[in-house]
């Protein structure tokens, strides 16, 4: 229930009327609540997750991408996410979720939500998405294109290439184990 909550408070501040720059970082407030821990009493892996999830909808809002996808007939899919964690957040402490976009190759795009709290990073969730519609993935240079960005995505980090390269590894894997187990 609390995460409906957040997610209905952050809709009710209308985020769609705040336009950000899709290269910007957008800002959400939140604050952790008992039902975000774990037995040893912080904020538990799988919750940053979720909080990311809240992120991701506040930046799409608020850059536009949320418009342009349905111009496409088309929904945001997380495909692969990876996290990091760092510093401990405890209960009832006040912290920020940093949403940004970190660029796009022919398939995926790249988000990275950090979790900040006194101005240090907690923790760090990184996902590859699609925009996915009735006749398929929307390529990435579509969505860019409408959004008044360069089709041409920034340089990505090495350490995202291999990432997204080793979830790729995964997949083939995956449906190489069900071809053969079939």
């Amino acid at each position: 229930m609390n995460l409906w909550f957040r997610l209905i408070w952050m809709l009710l501040k209308r985020p769609w009327r705040q336009h950000a720059d899709p290269f910007s970082t957008t800002v959400v407030h939140m604050r952790v609540w008992p039902l975000d821990l774990d037995l040893n009493r912080h904020v538990t892996n799988g919750r940053y997750f979720t909080l990311a999830d809240i992120g991701r909808m506040d930046y799409v809002l608020k850059t536009g991408a949320f418009r342009t996808a349905l111009r496409h007939k088309a929904v945001p899919i997380v495909g692969d996410a990876w996290g990091k964690f760092r510093r401990e957040l405890k209960v009832f402490e006040s912290f920020e979720l940093h949403t940004r976009m970190l660029g796009w190759d022919d398939k995926w795009s790249f988000l990275e939500h950090r979790f900040v709290k006194d101005g240090r990073v907690a923790g760090v969730v990184v996902m590859r998405g699609v925009f996915r519609s009735a006749k398929g993935t929307v390529p990435p240079a579509d969505i860019v294109r409408d959004l008044g960005m360069p089709e041409q995505s920034p340089p990505l980090p090495q350490w995202l290439t291999a990432w997204s390269e080793s979830c790729d590894g995964m997949s083939l894997q995956l449906r190489e184990e069900e071809a053969t187990s079939r």
